[in-house]
């Protein structure tokens, strides 16, 4: 946990260990930033916690990449999904105008309910279908009204090398069988970890006062049997897979989960495009890079799949 000097103003990163947090502390070093870096030893839940750490210790960004992530088990904890979700914001937000800090942090497609038929715009209204959604809608909501100088960025799809996700499941599960089926009416955009880390170092580094929501994915509009098809073609092509997989398309109705998941996770970029000069790469290209970094194969053993988007085994 880098901490720098207790009277030099720095950002402080939340969430560390996760698969995005992991990525933009790699940005921090690399741009040898002044930062400190937390993530469970600080209990964002708990107001004293965040007292004490921070002390007089000042800040000028606050960028929380913690969550309650577990969409299906949430249904059945939803008092522990508010109490990280809107109760951890709320309180980083507080935090936050007590120290003039800005606060980047992350929300997801799953605040709306995905019945639109084209891309989601970061001006319709949110309609949560299932208790992670809301959690997160709720977290939304007590940053902007306690917090002026804040930024909420919506993504969805998100995959990368430092935490279980959907590409590095597909990896995993062509090499162990033959035939899976995957969900092919359920449409969204890939993010790539990376790629995400770059946005939210890029409204550090412009030191943005845009102020607001927006929404960050890769290019590009597919559903998950599309990107999972995708995955097994480049890696059949890199020599990562030698097996014939056969891919078969199925609906939501044929793989029932506990929580509903949004049919359009589709999310509207042109705000933050516009705005910061943001660099949209097409998914395609994100996943190429994924699948030739050396680090892809860190998540492929043990249960590493959550389940967000469907795939029936």
């Amino acid at each position: 946990m880098p901490i720098q000097n207790s009277s030099q103003p720095t950002i402080w990163l939340i969430g560390n260990r996760g698969m995005l947090g992991a990525e933009v502390e790699a940005l921090l070093k690399k741009a040898q930033k002044p930062y400190m870096a937390t993530d469970l030893e600080v209990d964002i839940t708990d107001p004293a916690a965040l007292q004490n750490f921070v002390a007089e210790r000042p800040l000028t960004w606050i960028i929380n990449c913690a969550a309650y992530t577990a969409v299906d088990r949430a249904e059945d904890e939803p008092e522990r999904a508010f109490r990280i979700n809107a109760g951890g914001p709320k309180n980083l937000a507080q935090m936050a105008q007590e120290k003039k800090a800005k606060l980047i942090h992350i929300s997801t497609d799953y605040v709306f309910d995905g019945t639109k038929q084209g891309a989601y715009e970061e001006t319709d209204t949110p309609n949560p279908a299932g208790v992670y959604g809301k959690s997160k809608l709720e977290g939304e909501r007590q940053i902007t009204e306690t917090l002026s100088e804040h930024f909420i960025i919506r993504t969805a799809w998100l995959y990368g090398k430092n935490g279980p996700n959907f590409v590095a499941t597909m990896l995993k599960l062509f090499k162990e069988k033959r035939e899976i089926s995957v969900v092919a009416d359920q449409w969204g955009s890939p993010t790539y970890a990376p790629d995400l880390a770059t946005v939210l170092l890029a409204l550090i580094d412009q030191d943005a006062a845009a102020f607001g929501i927006y929404h960050f994915t890769n290019e590009g509009r597919i559903t998950w049997h599309q990107f999972a098809s995708a995955i097994y073609e480049r890696a059949r092509s890199a020599g990562l897979i030698t097996e014939e997989v056969h891919i078969h398309p199925v609906t939501t109705a044929q793989y029932p989960t506990k929580a509903k998941r949004p049919a359009n996770s589709y999310l509207a970029k042109e705000k933050i495009v516009q705005q910061f000069g943001i660099d949209l790469k097409p998914w395609q290209d994100s996943l190429n890079r994924y699948l030739t970094t050396q680090e892809r194969g860190t998540w492929l053993n043990g249960d590493v799949f959550r389940k967000p988007g469907g795939i029936a085994r």
